[in-house]
């Protein structure tokens, strides 16, 4: 955790060093903005135009200046396909709900308990471990396959959806919800709601990211489970009924 700290420290100070008067340049030869939405000062990409819901211009290195659409993507079609940053935000999305699982996952089965498990199944604690990064290590590996197989088919999903949809793709659409997908409660947002949710899940999609890598690693390093140890902190310590000894009589 510490590592992890000092590396968030580092790029937050990267970040907040002063920058030229003026514009610059990358080595890909792309516009820098002065001002970006994100920090009172620095510079931004070009390429963060504010188009995109989330978008506040945060990108001190200029990672979205990268053609990573067309980079080794077989799905690639000039003109027909999404522009290097709707493919960025894909990315974003689909990471930020795994991630966003990944912490459901970490707290849930300590706080809820687990499922039984099945003598003909790994065996009846086989599902018993309520730290994750055990937990994988003792359930059955048919299992393990039955979570690949689920990840394998959503993915394949997305992949067809996204070669359907082409530049005309709504970043993060698996078919599912509103719009256009799987919609059992007749969910019917006006655009600016729709845009307001937009913003909900990609700010806790980034929340859900450093969260899971924080969780993963607190886990790593202690060897149990996270609500293990979060129980400490809201017990009330054995000395706080004597902290009236220390007040003035009367308060």
């Amino acid at each position: 955790m510490k590592l992890a700290a000092i590396s968030l420290l580092a790029g937050s100070a990267a970040a907040f060093a002063p920058a030229q008067q003026g514009k610059a340049t990358t080595a890909l030869n792309v516009q820098f903005n002065d001002s970006p939405r994100a920090l009172p000062f620095g510079s931004a990409p070009a390429t963060l135009d504010g188009s995109l819901v989330g978008d506040v211009g945060f990108d001190p290195i200029g990672f979205s200046t990268a053609p990573f659409a067309s980079f080794n993507n077989p799905l690639y079609v000039e003109g027909n396909f999404m522009s290097d940053v709707e493919w960025l935000r894909e990315a974003e999305l689909t990471h930020g709900r795994i991630a966003q699982l990944a912490v459901v996952g970490f707290i849930w089965p300590a706080l809820f308990g687990t499922f039984p498990g099945n003598e003909n199944f790994g065996g009846a604690d086989a599902f018993s471990y309520v730290n994750p990064l055990e937990a994988i290590q003792k359930v059955p590996d048919l299992a393990i396959y039955q979570i690949v197989g689920g990840m394998a088919w959503v993915e394949y999903q997305r992949v067809i959806r996204i070669k359907e949809q082409g530049k005309n793709r709504i970043s993060g659409d698996i078919g599912l919800g509103y719009p256009g997908g799987w919609n059992p409660f007749n969910i019917n947002y006006t655009p600016e709601e729709y845009a307001e949710k937009q913003l909900q899940e990609i700010k806790h999609c980034r929340l859900a990211m450093i969260g899971a890598f924080g969780l993963f690693f607190q886990c790593l390093n202690s060897g149990t489970d996270i609500v293990s140890q979060l129980s400490p902190a809201f017990a009330s310590p054995d000395y706080y009924a004597k902290a009236g000894y220390f007040l003035p009589q009367g308060i």
